[in-house]
């Protein structure tokens, strides 16, 4: 018995070394990406920037350590910049443009053999996120006659394109200098 409980004990450790080192990451690569979110590029007035690659460091997570542990950080990343960068102005808009759009950045580890496809769809479902909280919420903004929906595309699409841009340049001279996949 007692040989047995001391080997649950040996094998429970790794296990939980594993959980802390995830819970670590998740906790750098969030603070890694708001750092890049405080330094925008281009700011719009209603919420949205361009910045030096802020998804990045939640992508490579996702990338390195699968979806499940990348949506979770996806949506620590949005609390975070909820606190940080608040552009609240609906108690539901919270759940589309915080816990649903950063969480779908979590996708990317989805194809971890393949970085940039996994880029693609993780922004894709980021912006999707956005432009449905944009059509429903903010319909007021466009312009008369245009559809809430065409508005909340171009004006979220202004911004999640040069982010796109930045984050498949960023991951693939990751994936090129052999750094991401390294860490995979």
């Amino acid at each position: 018995m007692n040989n047995h409980t001391e080997e649950n004990t040996l094998n429970s450790k790794p296990k939980n070394r594993i959980k802390t080192q995830i819970l670590a990451e998740i906790a750098i690569f969030t603070a890694l990406g708001t750092a890049l979110s405080l330094i925008p590029i281009f700011h719009l007035p209603n919420g949205g920037s361009i910045t030096l690659g802020a998804m990045v460091p939640i992508l490579w997570l996702a990338l390195r350590r699968g979806p499940k542990v990348g949506i979770f950080a996806g949506v620590v990343y949005g609390l975070v910049q909820l606190a940080v960068l608040p552009q609240v102005y609906y108690p539901t808009q919270v759940l589309l443009d915080y816990f649903l759009a950063f969480g779908c950045l979590g996708l990317a580890g989805l194809f971890k053999k393949q970085p940039i496809i996994g880029v693609i769809l993780a922004v894709m479902g980021r912006f999707v996120m956005h432009v449905i909280s944009g059509a429903i919420f903010f319909a007021e903004f466009a312009p008369a006659g245009m559809n809430p929906w065409v508005y909340s595309s171009i004006y979220n699409g202004s911004y999640m394109l040069p982010e796109l841009g930045i984050s498949i340049f960023v991951i693939y001279l990751l994936y090129k200098a052999n750094v991401l996949r390294s860490y995979m």
